[in-house]
């Protein structure tokens, strides 16, 4: 079975020969990965150490020396009368997709190719907006706040079908919506203004032959309804103590894949290796008992969360050695 097969039958629950990995070095990865570039015919009003423009108009800034990508400090929509004098990025230009057509055409194994597509509803309201006003536009500005969520669907789908071109399997975008305890706003107002929006994008990707992944942090229980409904196929989250494992796994296990690591803030920083190597073993008996439903993953930046090479060891080992046993022995 080859790398693509392998997640594909993850995710559609149709046997696996084993649990498809995206981890470190030695341990290997099912995954290639690709998305568009930047326009380079497009210029930034500022370009410094610490502070930038991007291609929506939004000015980010940062420390010095700071390793992250900063926050958003400019804000070009602070009136929606003004919606149509903004930037909006064109991700139907050829040339963005030069690169991804290269990686592609230079893969020598069959992996399954993942793009990332400029697809970001609360986050690039809020790089918009604003963080204030992106919160209460449910409730002041309906209409404008729908029109704007549609016309960043109308930019992921530009890209979406660019990329079908190229040959992706799969495209993937990030929207973390959870607080530690709760989603960050009512699954009521979600199902009725972004619900619908995420099921354009991703019912549009499905009728191109594309799988659909989202990355969301935090407690988002309550959103994976909506995001199945939504026709989301695989949830890569981090985070899974704070809604608990087992309860995910009841509530949503064979309805949508989990792609997820060992619990980043709990176990993978205050468990022992055989707490973590436990749990490694658990996520696969709770998500992947479904004929599949469960693709195994490392957070990327260890050091900045306090994972030690001996944790992380433990838990790939565990993914990779206890993952090829339990589709071959019926599991």
């Amino acid at each position: 079975m080859t790398s693509r097969e392998r997640v594909v039958r993850a995710i559609k629950f149709q046997g696996p020969d084993r649990v498809p990995v995206n981890l470190p070095g030695e341990w290997g990865t099912d995954f290639a990965w690709t998305g568009p570039a930047a326009d380079p015919d497009w210029t930034p009003c500022v370009q410094t150490e610490t502070q930038w423009e991007d291609e929506f108009g939004s000015i980010w800034t940062k420390l010095h020396g700071d390793k992250t990508m900063g926050q958003v400090t400019g804000y070009p929509l602070r009136d929606y009368a003004e919606v149509d004098q903004l930037h909006w990025p064109d991700y139907t230009k050829d040339v963005r997709y030069e690169a991804a057509r290269k990686t592609v055409a230079a893969l020598t194994e069959d992996k399954f190719i993942l793009a990332g597509i400029p697809f970001s509803l609360i986050h690039r309201l809020e790089y918009l907006r604003g963080h204030e006003a992106a919160w209460t536009d449910p409730y002041e500005h309906p209409q404008e706040m729908t029109a704007l969520l549609n016309r960043l669907a109308d930019i992921a789908i530009d890209a979406i079908d660019r990329l079908a071109e190229v040959g992706v399997h799969g495209i993937m975008s990030c929207d973390d919506w959870g607080l530690q305890d709760r989603p960050m706003l009512s699954p009521a107002i979600f199902a009725q203004y972004w619900k619908p929006v995420y099921h354009r994008v991703y019912h549009h990707a499905h009728e191109r032959g594309l799988l659909t992944f989202l990355h969301s942090c935090g407690h988002i229980a309550d959103l994976l309804p909506h995001f199945i409904e939504a026709e989301l196929d695989v949830i890569q989250m981090d985070q899974q103590e704070n809604m608990g494992v087992d309860n995910l796994a009841e509530r949503f296990g064979g309805k949508i894949c989990f792609w997820c690591p060992v619990d980043i803030q709990n176990t993978m920083v205050k468990g022992t290796v055989d707490e973590v190597r436990a749990y490694a073993r658990h996520l696969i008996d709770a998500f992947g008992k479904y004929n599949g439903g469960f693709i195994a993953q490392w957070y990327a930046s260890p050091q900045a969360v306090n994972h030690s090479p001996e944790k992380i060891e433990a838990m790939a080992r565990e993914f990779v050695e206890y993952g090829a046993q339990v589709y071959s022995a019926g599991h």
